[in-house]
């Protein structure tokens, strides 16, 4: 009888920064029972890949789970993956990062589970040919793709039914196809699919190995799946299918496939991800084209064709370009890495430099730099987990560069990589990031001892999606069957339309407006067109000076403002030992019958929305409601917004008082648990009717002061920033 060798893998993982209930959840839900149910059947291998993250988190609270794993490794029935520790996405990081990362974790590994991988798991499968030279490197003999990447290559379904040599420079790899078709079968069709694919395949190529390889969170981790993977039965059903066929289905692990079959032939894979990823890395408007021309296709040709037809979309570098926000991760995260090279070149302090390393590593987990089906980079813990320890390692290249006691200083460089220059002034309290060329904006700012960035914020922009939530705003999806591979059409709070409004410009802090006369609070909720110049985005001018004791970045720009010609001065001061940027404006050559109304935006992030224990302070210590109340104040000369559980007082004052509008950011995204609205910051926008002085100018300072420890509370351990969580994969 013709025979198949089927490898059934698992990855499992949880992010860093990832709530401990949502590691718990994911425990009970998933990996806890699908070992229950695997131990019944002794005679089925599969192939295990944990996280780094995930790893660290059972070793600490759910050892046995290790222990039971380390007990089957050791009697052939897990083949243990390696990867990068943290689980970043290779591309995304440098060569040397690549290789400590992997080298790390097989470290790690081997201590755990007593043998060193031989194979890793790729985090989301996004390849580039020049990964060869850093796995190779790292000791890494094989990996698995998926077969949409071969077939980019100009391969088909037939022949992918064994693994593949690639190689560069001459150093050899071994590549293994994910079969898409398997991936979507299980577990979400019967049994008897699965087994009705693999005859056909052992009919027309006997002696083939099929890879099923994806993440464990489906079995029993994502919605619905427990019901139907455990307590109906499904992976019992599937268990036993296997064990009834094993005469001629064979089941396997890729190092047994290496050493038992022979490669295919030789591939040069393009760069790409599986598919739905190039899919979500495109543009809205392109993705919906890409969907329409699909379906006409799909009416003349089988789907298998049109597939390979429409093998385009976009790479996961494009991230970078569709959300700003993982551009601004990515390029603290590199400088980071850079930073920590050329302190390693020059003989820092060994100690420091591998505490830095440790926190760069985790700063480099992929989740929070690119959105799919699951929450990702809207996910405000997420992203604060990645910049906290970006901050953290900065802490301790710090210590290792011997910068002690207080300091100042002011930095000039191209951070960002897009030819022009962003301005970084530091203090032992705060780090703050300047965009001279872009409406001279603060776009970062560290609190360093609270480890958090009060900037990482994230605009409300349209999605391919928010169509699928306009159209089905009056009801959600539900159903009696299997659920489907990808999310239904859920709502975790009603009328989430309502939030689906984007905003115009990026949501940072010392945005410069000139607004309409008439301009009023519900307009700038409702995000609609306030501007009457153009500072908002223009370029700044600008020097950058040093005091005894302070540092200072003079910006300076002439401009339109209601039709008269304006021109503005923005000093950023920032002095060594205080925990405080000031920031003055003089606008000068205004007419005297100018009628101008002149605003400053800054937006709070980091903190929670309805929290009761975030909230708006007066100067005076009145509370004014949640951070995500909306406030419409008059003649006031400042506001606080107090984070009792970090904790962390924000107090932001200005010395000519104004009116303040306040108001919360509430994105809308697609999450494995269906969409949800998730809070992502507040806005704080002091405004002022300008009336010029005799010599034609008008001014106002703005101080911004972020004290720790201040109004703290005891416990809250879990509190959530927004009232979301990811629940593991990807």
């Amino acid at each position: 009888m013709a025979e198949v060798r089927l490898i059934l893998a698992l990855h499992i993982h949880q992010p860093v920064g990832n709530f401990d209930g949502v590691f718990e959840s994911a425990y009970r839900d998933s990996y806890e029972p699908f070992l229950e149910v695997a131990a019944e059947y002794p005679e089925v291998p599969f192939v295990l890949h944990i996280s780094g993250p995930l790893l660290e988190w059972l070793a600490a609270k759910r050892p046995e789970y290790v222990e039971r794993v380390k007990r089957w490794v050791a009697a052939g029935r897990v083949e243990i993956l390696g990867g990068p520790y943290y689980e970043p996405i290779l591309p995304h990081i440098p060569h040397r990062d690549r290789v400590g990362q992997m080298r790390a974790y097989a470290r790690r590994l081997e201590m755990e589970f007593g043998t060193r991988p031989r194979g890793i798991w790729l985090p989301e499968r996004v390849w580039e040919q020049s990964l060869v030279g850093s796995l190779v490197e790292s000791g890494v003999e094989y990996t698995v793709l998926d077969d949409f990447h071969f077939e980019r290559a100009g391969l088909v379904a037939e022949q992918l039914r064994g693994f593949y040599l690639t190689e560069d420079e001459g150093r050899l790899l071994k590549l293994f196809p994910n079969s898409e078709r398997l991936r979507y079968l299980t577990p979400w069709q019967e049994p008897h699919e699965s087994y009705e694919y693999l005859r056909q395949v052992a009919r027309e190529s006997p002696g083939a190995v099929l890879v099923c390889a994806d993440d464990g969170e489906k079995f029993g981790g994502w919605p619905q799946t427990h019901d139907h993977v455990f307590v109906r039965g499904w992976l019992r059903r599937f268990f036993d299918m296997l064990r009834g066929n094993r005469e001629w289905l064979k089941c396997t692990t890729f190092a047994e496939a290496v050493e038992r079959t022979l490669p295919r032939g030789k591939v040069y894979v393009p760069d790409g991800s599986y598919r739905e990823m190039t899919e979500w890395a495109m543009a809205p408007e392109r993705y919906e084209e890409l969907r329409a021309a699909r379906a006409e296709l799909e009416e003349r040709w089988p789907p298998e064709v049109v597939r390979r037809l429409l093998a385009g979309g976009g790479s996961w570098r494009q991230f970078r370009m569709k959300y700003r926000e993982s551009d601004e991760m990515s390029s603290r995260m590199l400088a980071v890495s850079r930073r920590l090279a050329e302190l390693e070149r020059r003989g820092a302090d060994r100690g420091a430099l591998e505490r830095a390393r440790e926190s760069l590593y985790r700063g480099q987990c992929n989740c929070p730099y690119w959105h799919g089906a699951f929450g990702g980079l809207y996910l405000p813990h997420l992203r604060n987990a990645i910049y906290g320890n970006l901050i953290e390692a900065d802490r301790a290249l710090d210590e290792a560069e011997g910068k002690t006691g207080s300091w100042v200083e002011a930095l000039v460089e191209d951070y960002n990589v897009d030819a022009r220059n962003e301005v970084r002034l530091g203090n032992e309290a705060l780090t703050a990031w300047v965009e001279p060329a872009c409406g001279g904006r603060l776009y970062e700012l560290d609190v360093r001892q609270a480890r958090v960035n009060l900037l990482a914020t994230l605009d409300r922009r349209p999605e391919a999606y928010h169509r699928t939530i306009r159209e089905a705003a009056l009801g959600a999806s539900t159903g009696d069957g299997p659920p489907s591979a990808l999310p239904e059409v859920l709502f975790k709070r009603p009328e989430l339309e309502r939030l689906l409004v984007y905003d115009r410009y990026p949501r940072k802090a010392f945005v410069d407006h000139f607004m309409a006369w008439d301009a009023r609070w519900e307009d700038a909720v409702a995000c609609r067109d306030l501007e009457r110049g153009d500072f908002v985005l223009g370029a700044y001018l600008g020097r950058v000076e040093r005091e005894p004791g302070a540092v200072v970045l003079d910006l300076e720009r002439g401009g339109m403002a209601e039709g008269w010609r304006v021109h503005v001065r923005k000093r950023y001061r920032l002095v060594a030992g205080q925990p405080v940027l000031e920031v003055s404006y003089r606008l000068s050559e205004l007419p005297p019958e100018a009628r101008l109304r002149f605003g400053v935006e800054l937006n709070v992030a980091s903190l929670a929305g309805a929290a009761e224990d975030r909230y708006y302070e007066g100067l005076g210590g009145e509370r004014l409601g949640s951070l995500s109340a909306g406030l419409d104040l008059h003649e006031t000369g400042g506001i606080r917004l107090v984070d009792e559980w970090l904790p962390l007082t924000v107090e932001l004052t200005w010395t000519r008082p104004g009116g303040v509008w306040c108001f919360p950011v509430e994105t809308v995204s697609q999450s494995e648990g269906g969409f949800e609205g998730v809070y992502q910051s507040s806005v704080i926008w002091p405004h002022w009717a300008v009336a010029a002085d005799a010599e034609g100018g008008w001014g106002v300072t703005i101080r911004w002061e972020a004290r720790t420890g201040v109004g703290a509370r005891a416990g809250r351990a879990g509190a959530v920033a927004g009232e979301v969580a990811a629940v593991g994969g990807g």
